[in-house]
């Protein structure tokens, strides 16, 4: 199935085509937008007969004429339009490696995500175009092992035949960990070899065996083992071998976020896809960023080359309101790699050689007399578990007859008191006063009741209800029952039970409950959307719903989180889509909480404090791996030039490495 945004125009006349074009550029000024809507409505292969016809009817090169009549971004798109994909190509890579330094993002882009006929043509066109031999001139320009995989990609000799040896897989899934996590240093050359030969299928296996066998995903492990443009490069590859739509998606997302537009990435792409595989870029694209490429692209770029990128485009998802087979077939993938069992970590661990007593002191010590040692207080509290700091509390009281909690109230303040109290009480006592905050006062901050209960196993919101009941004297559910209502309030009851399901899958109870979130055609009112949502969301087991959201997939070639956004909305759908996030991958979902609270203007402390101190000793760096691999900048990096004084470094200390 053709999945490009452009197709032969029908009723083409290549004669015809190119009178218009030179009408359009005859006297003075020039008709850009007559311009526009030819070229891009006709395919690449039209536009060379164009090219032809003109220079048959004019006896003048249109591509020269172009460049003459138009100028700045709207010329660069257009012109390179007119060229043939490899000849588009290869110019692109000559730019990246002529004149003073070199663009290593393009030659990435290209050469990793190319296939091997492509890259045949790529070379055949540098040869004829510039008369120069395109490895000699990589080579030449580039170095190291960013050289060595360059040249490997160069030759255009990926493995296609779809026959996938199992033994093969695992033994290159091993044979990828031992160069790299289980050797000291890095061997190089068998990722080089491994990921630069292997067929594209068998390789997505290795990649699902590898993280079976690593507990981590490759892309995680070529962060940590590579660096430089040779790690940009690899982790272009796996991107591409995974989805080349999901990579380009990315690319184009990251060409227009933030202040700036990256406009030769938005050309190339937009150029090199848009008979390709336009479409299924916009349907990832959609699903990835909740917002269509057309409307990025809209908000991003003006004028003349903003309709020819739009018209690239083809259409508008946000308007649509589709999910499509490729971002189906992406969101498929991510439930497979989520059901994969890997360990969960936190950052911070029980102390060495522990002594509450010593402790104690040393914190009276910081708090005694004219000012208080912030330091100090921030090493002890921050490098001890939570059940240590619960032995400093009685031995502080046994040994002064003080309350420590009382006194770091007293002594400290602002961001840091709030922290660092935190951190003294247990995580259920902490966890129930966030609660008690949320619904207290003029007003709820559903968000913060969402993310709590929404992410808690059994017996953590057991022993919040137990923490509820002797701080408050009342219930936690009757909190929760007086301060919401209708199904939100029945969403919140339901998980502040702690009664989920905690055995494995069910595959035809699985097949059964997608069926049930399937279904729209209910109007019975006792079984509404949201009372079956609950029924299953709230009540099973997280490997079961796992399943269930693999099933829904499969049957709706729907993301059961897509369908929420589609059918529900305010704190009903909010509450949905945490769970199903927090079933999929719990630290990427806590990841993207503490990402949106630092980034823009200003800093959300109360969600960043609240998550750094409940995720510490569970699987904080979990959340510092998925972090780096949802926002390309550690987490350590983004606390360190977001917040400031003691609470920065008291944040750090809790974070625990830079990644």
């Amino acid at each position: 199935v053709y999945r490009g945004s452009v197709k032969d125009f029908q009723g083409f006349d290549a004669n015809q085509d190119a009178e218009a074009l030179y009408n359009a550029m005859k006297g003075f000024g020039s008709d850009k937008e007559a311009i526009l809507d030819l070229i891009t409505s006709r395919s690449n292969k039209q536009r060379v007969e164009i090219c032809q016809a003109y220079k048959s009817l004019y006896g003048k090169d249109l591509i020269a004429d172009l460049k003459y009549e138009l100028t700045g971004k709207f010329e660069r798109l257009i012109v390179s339009l007119m060229r043939p994909p490899a000849y588009s190509d290869a110019k692109e890579i000559k730019d990246a490696i002529s004149g003073v330094g070199t663009d290593e993002k393009c030659l990435i882009e290209i050469l990793a995500s190319r296939t091997n006929q492509e890259i045949h043509d790529l070379v055949a066109a540098y040869k004829d175009a510039y008369e120069r031999d395109l490895e000699a001139d990589i080579v030449g320009d580039t170095s190291g092992h960013f050289k060595k995989m360059l040249v490997v990609l160069l030759q255009g000799a990926r493995e296609e035949d779809n026959v996938v040896s199992e033994d093969l897989v695992e033994q290159d899934a091993k044979d990828l960990l031992e160069a790299g996590e289980l050797k000291w240093g890095t061997d190089e050359a068998q990722f080089i070899y491994i990921l630069g030969r292997r067929s594209r299928q068998h390789l997505r296996l290795v990649f699902d065996e590898y993280l079976k066998i690593a507990g981590k995903p490759i892309e995680r492990s070529i962060r940590g083992e590579l660096s430089g443009d040779f790690e940009k490069l690899m982790l272009a590859v796996v991107k591409c071998i995974r989805s080349t739509a999901e990579y380009f998606a990315e690319r184009l997302y990251k060409a227009m976020k933030g202040l700036g537009t990256r406009d030769n990435t938005l050309i190339r792409i937009m150029v090199s896809r848009s008979e390709i595989d336009m479409l299924d870029i916009r349907e990832v694209f959609r699903t990835k960023y909740e917002k269509s490429l057309y409307n990025m692209i809209k908000e991003d770029t003006s004028g003349e080359y903003k309709k020819a990128l739009l018209k690239l485009c083809g259409g508008d998802d946000d308007a649509a309101g589709e999910f499509f087979p490729e971002a189906a077939q992406v969101a498929y993938r991510m439930w497979e790699l989520s059901a994969v069992k890997v360990e969960l970590r936190g950052t911070v661990q029980p102390a060495g050689d522990f002594n509450d007593d010593g402790d104690a002191q040393v914190l009276r010590k910081a708090m005694k007399g004219l000012g208080t040692d912030e330091g100090a207080i921030i090493e002890v509290v921050t490098k001890r578990s939570n059940a240590q700091r619960q032995q400093i509390l009685k031995a502080y009281k046994a040994h002064y007859g003080r309350d420590l909690m009382a006194d770091l109230k007293s002594e400290l303040s602002g961001s840091l008191a709030k922290l660092i109290l935190g951190l003294m009480l247990t995580p259920a006592q902490y966890d129930a006063k966030q609660l008690r905050k949320a619904v207290e006062g003029a007003g709820t901050d559903e968000s913060v009741l969402i993310e709590i209960m929404a992410t808690r196993n059994n017996q953590e919101i057991r022993a919040i209800n137990e923490a509820y009941q002797e701080a408050y004297h009342k219930s936690l559910e009757d909190d929760l029952s007086s301060d919401t209502s209708g199904h939100f309030k029945r969403i919140l009851v339901s998980l502040a039970l702690g009664n989920r399901d905690e055995g494995p899958e069910n595959l035809t109870q699985a097949q059964e409950d997608a069926k049930k979130l399937a279904d729209v055609s209910s109007n019975d009112s006792s079984d509404s959307l949201e009372t079956r949502f609950l029924s299953i969301l709230c009540t099973r087991s997280y490997p079961h719903l796992r399943r269930v959201f693999q099933e829904f997939i499969k049957m709706t070639n729907h993301d059961v989180e897509h369908a929420i956004k589609k059918r529900m909305s305010g704190d009903v759908r909010d509450a949905f889509v945490a769970i199903v996030r927090s079933v999929k991958n719990k630290p990427a979902f806590f990841a993207d909480k503490l990402y949106k609270s630092m980034k823009g203007a200003g800093t959300d402390e109360r969600t960043l404090t609240r998550i750094m101190i409940s995720r510490s000793e569970i699987d904080l760096f979990n959340i510092r791996g998925e972090f780096i691999d949802l926002f390309d900048k550690s987490l350590h990096h983004m606390i360190e030039k977001d917040t400031s004084g003691d609470y920065r470094k008291a944040l750090l200390a809790l974070c625990g490495g830079e990644d």
